[in-house]
């Protein structure tokens, strides 16, 4: 296993260790999801250049505007929950409730 494969699997599985153990906020658990998905933007970013490949993919411009579009729909939700709650903590958010 090479160092950029190494590196590539440790920034994921920190980011989501990171998602699973420190819950409290939800800015946190936006920025573990962040982390994550540019952490495969990486990966598949320099895919082809580990493959030696001539083509290039679509793949990772199609993930990085999912990205973006997922950061824009977590700050919406960021900014509507402490509107309607007071804060961003997780534990306040009852999901029964309308």
């Amino acid at each position: 296993m090479s160092i950029l494969h190494l590196s590539f699997y440790s920034a994921f599985t920190l980011s989501s260790l990171g998602l699973a153990f420190h819950r409290t906020h939800l800015i946190s658990a936006l920025l573990c999801l962040e982390s994550m998905m540019l952490s495969l933007y990486v990966a598949l970013s320099m895919w082809p250049i580990q493959t030696q490949s001539s083509s290039h993919s679509l793949l990772p411009i199609l993930m990085l505007s999912f990205s973006a579009c997922e950061a824009a729909t977590g700050l919406a939700l960021l900014v509507a929950s402490t509107r309607t709650h007071g804060s961003d903590h997780l534990h306040n958010f009852n999901l029964l409730r309308c």
